[in-house]
């Protein structure tokens, strides 16, 4: 049941809510029939009990500003954060809040703010899944709370005009050996003992001893362990925009190199990508570049059909 609605409060009832105002009339409706003192009495407990809820639950909006939503690594397809700070003058104030984010072309689940802080800023990290690469706006943010009896909901709206950039869905690579140039040395060894450090995908050359056989279970292909001594070289990736046509052959590929550079981030590989397009060869460096370069790359081709080369650098 709403109570009223305007552009940034909403207040309305609940089912709690409606069952006890309905019992509150009840008890008034009695008191006032039967004149009896105690009624009077219960009355007046819960008609407070009423007003303290939607007192409490208004203080619990106040005191709260949006400084900022960063967005981090957001990728197509999959869940990723947003966080969103906070400036609270609450002071430790219970606020008990529901966060609920509109996003474009995506979904974002609901987040919660229990306490006010005292050291005047807060952050909350929404989960986030947009459906496809590119900017995409987040429209509004609603704060909503029960707080404190769950008689009450408020609502605030705050109104954004902010664009957060999604990267393309980073697809795990073909391990194909000639998929990607120079694939057969990709390391360094150094003299010395050495611990296993991580695991990497199984390559050719690499020994059948270095298997990291939970990991082959876990992803279905081998993959092997990889070792404090070894360096990590380089990954140089190219992607031609003149040779593919818009089309889903086109983001699949994209959705590839990104899963090239995460691939080459969670191996702490230095990478880099060139790009070729109307306006002549640009080349980035470093993980998160890359990211964005691709999250806004548009092919100009025709075409539906190319191989970007991947090799070491």
């Amino acid at each position: 049941m709403r109570l009223w609605n305007d552009r940034r409060l909403r207040l309305s009832l609940t089912g709690l809510g409606v069952q006890y105002l309905l019992a509150l009339l009840a008890v008034g409706a009695f008191s006032v029939n039967t004149g009896n003192n105690l009624l009077y009495l219960v009355f007046s407990l819960m008609l407070g009990l009423f007003l303290v809820s939607g007192i409490l639950s208004r203080r619990a909006l106040q005191g709260l500003r949006l400084l900022g939503i960063e967005e981090g690594n957001l990728f197509a397809r999959v869940r990723g954060g947003l966080r969103m700070r906070f400036q609270d003058g609450g002071r430790g104030r219970i606020r008990g809040l529901e966060l609920h984010l509109i996003l474009d072309d995506g979904t974002v689940e609901p987040g919660f703010l229990g306490s006010a802080t005292r050291e005047g800023e807060t952050t909350v990290v929404l989960q986030a899944r947009a459906a496809h690469r590119g900017w995409t706006r987040l429209h509004a943010l609603e704060l909503r709370t029960r707080f404190p009896f769950g008689l009450l909901e408020k609502s605030r709206f705050i109104e954004l005009d902010q664009q957060v950039l999604v990267l393309p869905h980073p697809r795990t690579p073909p391990a194909q050996p000639n998929r990607w140039r120079g694939e057969g040395h990709r390391t360094l060894a150094q003299e010395g003992t050495s611990s296993p450090e991580g695991a990497r995908p199984l390559r050719l050359g690499d020994s059948p001893g270095r298997v990291h056989w939970k990991r082959t279970a876990q992803r279905s292909q081998p993959w092997v362990r990889t070792f404090e001594e070894e360096r990590p070289m380089g990954l140089h990736l190219r992607l031609d925009l003149s040779a593919w046509g818009p089309g889903r052959p086109f983001e699949r590929e994209l959705e590839r190199l990104s899963g090239a550079v995460l691939q080459a981030r969670l191996q702490k590989r230095d990478i880099s990508l060139e790009v070729q397009g109307p306006e002549g060869i640009r080349e980035v460096h470093g993980h998160a570049p890359c990211w964005r370069t691709l999250a806004l790359a548009r092919a100009t081709g025709t075409g539906e059909d190319a191989a970007p080369a991947a090799q070491l650098s």
